[in-house]
């Protein structure tokens, strides 16, 4: 494996993390499972945003600007709803 598909794999495994925790906190019905959760969630976005930082600067994980007319007709048609 390269180093992009070691990152896209790990990125794509914090991801499920975040999923899962995020489902955990919202189905939580005691207090201290939900904290736990929630905890577990705040760490595993942040670890989810270094690996995406760091595809980034190797060029791995490229986003494209959007023009803002693009930008104002999709405000305005979700806005007319």
């Amino acid at each position: 494996m390269n180093d992009k598909e070691i990152l896209e794999s790990l990125l794509f495994a914090e991801k499920t993390a975040c999923d899962l925790y995020f489902h955990g906190v919202m189905e939580s019905a005691d207090p201290k499972v939900r904290t736990t959760f929630q905890s577990a969630l705040d760490q595993s976005l942040k670890v989810q945003n270094q690996i995406y930082d760091k595809m980034s600067q190797k060029g791995f994980y490229q986003v494209q600007n959007v023009e803002q007319q693009k930008i104002d007709t999709t405000r305005s048609k979700f806005s007319a709803s």
